[in-house]
């Protein structure tokens, strides 16, 4: 199987001026873990994860105040949609990270989390619904 079988290629996008609760807000309402920061000013698109949206909050920063810029990750890993889940999985092991930028030369595709990979090894399909209620535990 393939990157491009789980990954999800609708992608949540923010700014870096956008507060981490707007941010939180955004992956709350989409029911994802990352969005992908586009920054016109920078070389390539950052992430913003619930871990680091997390670490922020408890560490008594702001979420009304603090910026996505300030929190987001830069130094990217990108997974090709040719790459097997395999590579992925490796790849976000090795990185200590849960979500995979997707990318064809400089287009964005789309994203692939850990939780994409699973679905797929479990038969359950990439773009399955999951309750929220299942979600928790």
């Amino acid at each position: 199987m393939y990157v491009r079988e789980g990954m999800t290629d609708v992608v949540l996008t923010v700014g870096p001026g956008h507060t981490l609760r707007e941010a939180a807000a955004a992956m709350y309402s989409r029911n994802v873990g990352a969005a992908v920061v586009i920054d016109p000013d920078a070389p390539g698109p950052g992430v913003i994860t619930e871990r680091d949206i997390l670490q922020a909050v408890g560490t008594g920063q702001d979420p009304d105040k603090e910026l996505v810029a300030d929190h987001l990750t830069k130094d990217l890993t990108f997974a090709h949609p040719e790459w097997s889940l395999e590579r992925a999985a490796q790849a976000m092991v090795r990185g200590r990270f849960r979500h995979l930028i997707v990318v064809d030369g400089s287009q964005l595709l789309g994203v692939l989390s850990m939780r994409d990979i699973v679905r797929v090894w479990t038969g359950e399909g990439a773009s399955c619904e999951v309750p929220a209620a299942a979600e928790a535990g």
